[in-house]
């Protein structure tokens, strides 16, 4: 798993990744910025747990970021006994 923390009051409604990652990012009719689907806020950076089958096209969307306020975190899973 991964996480991707997202800084959205410094987006600027670029669309770079909605273009890459269409299933994970939208554009908000409201205001023209993107908007992290299924992203909970905490202290303005939204975040999202994802599986490694997004993780390419979310590099892109990162990648894509003229502000580069998008991040990604890969997570160590826990081991159970």
């Amino acid at each position: 798993m991964f996480r991707i923390l997202f800084q959205r009051a410094k987006c600027i409604g670029c669309n770079g990744c909605v273009e890459a990652a269409p299933m994970r990012w939208q554009v908000s009719k409201k205001d023209g910025r993107c908007n992290l689907v299924e992203g909970k806020e905490k202290k303005g950076i939204y975040q999202v747990l994802a599986g490694m089958d997004e993780f390419a096209l979310n590099q892109q969307a990162a990648a894509n970021c003229p502000v580069k306020i998008i991040r990604l975190e890969v997570v160590k899973a826990k081991h159970q006994p």
